[in-house]
């Protein structure tokens, strides 16, 4: 990451991270043979007080919906 505040980014990722795993959202399981996973991105976003200074670094893992195939979930 080359953002001069990657610390701040990785730190808001593990958070999310960590909540996932503490509200248990998924179980890690080995997919089945011929099938491939869904593929997921990290978005992020500067949420911005009203004077406009930076407030908190906020992080969200998306699934690539282009990548599903419709009718094999």
């Amino acid at each position: 990451m080359l953002d001069i505040d990657s610390d701040k980014w990785l730190e808001a990722m593990k958070s999310k991270m960590d909540s996932m795993d503490s509200n248990q959202v998924w179980t890690l399981v080995d997919p089945p043979k011929g099938v491939r996973p869904v593929a997921c991105k990290w978005v992020s976003k500067r949420k911005l007080g009203a004077d406009g200074e930076v407030t908190a670094f906020k992080a969200r893992l998306m699934v690539k919906g282009y990548t599903l195939n419709l009718g094999r979930l």
